[in-house]
């Protein structure tokens, strides 16, 4: 599975060297960064260290949602006491549901947020799986680089499975069935049901394949059931 790491507003380059230098280590290539210059400053290249071919292909974008822009799957980093959301994988509960996702998507992306605010509700919103490193105490918590770490090498043997072939159908599968239980809720007159709608959400990133397939056919039956 291709996966992309995304730094949304980095203020530290020493912190997006670090993450490079990371990444490097542990295989992985394909650093974004949205809405900051930081990586442009001498020191994240001395913190790099040998991962100056990380920083030199670095990708810009503006919002989060343009970074993302090509990605099928999303997991973004939070901190739980930050946030609205319930639903979370640890960076261990993490492998087998990417490796699950590697039969039928091909690319993800591993979301980290400001170092002193992390992500905002409308950021996590456009995850598909949120997930916390499990500690002892809420501080002192992980810097960036030492959290990108983290996930580089407890997800690092992902790197060396072999992507099957993906088709465009499920590639989309799972953007699909999102965007059609929005379209039921409204149908149903139900969207401003928060709760309902967040959960929802939350729980539809952590389906596999088959069942995924299958709330799309139960789907299609209720919306031809409506339009009887």
């Amino acid at each position: 599975m291709h996966l992309s790491i995304v730094l949304v507003a980095p203020a530290r380059a020493e912190n997006i060297g670090a993450a490079a230098r990371a990444m490097k280590t542990m295989g992985f290539a394909d650093l974004r960064i949205v809405d900051s210059r930081a990586h442009l400053e001498p020191a994240a290249r001395w913190v790099a260290h040998g991962s100056g071919d990380i920083l030199d292909n670095i990708t810009t974008y503006d919002t989060l949602a343009e970074a993302l822009h090509d990605v099928s799957f999303t997991v973004a980093t939070t901190a739980r006491s930050r946030a609205k959301f319930h639903y979370y994988a640890t960076p261990e509960e993490l492998v087998p549901m990417l490796l699950e996702k590697n039969a039928w998507l091909t690319k993800a992306a591993l979301v980290f947020g400001r170092e002193d605010s992390g992500l905002t509700n409308e950021e996590l919103e456009l995850a598909d799986v949120l997930t916390g490193v499990p500690m002892v105490a809420d501080y002192p918590s992980l810097n960036l680089g030492q959290a990108v770490m983290v996930y580089c090498y407890q997800l690092a043997s992902l790197m060396q499975i072999p992507r099957p072939p993906v088709t465009g159908t499920d590639e989309n599968q799972l953007a699909a069935l999102r965007a059609r239980a929005n379209n039921l809720l409204s149908q149903l007159g139900v969207a401003d049901d928060q709760k309902m709608v967040d959960w929802l959400q939350q729980r539809l990133g952590r389906l596999e394949q088959r069942d995924t397939a299958m709330l799309h056919r139960l789907l299609h039956d209720i919306e031809k059931k409506l339009a009887e």
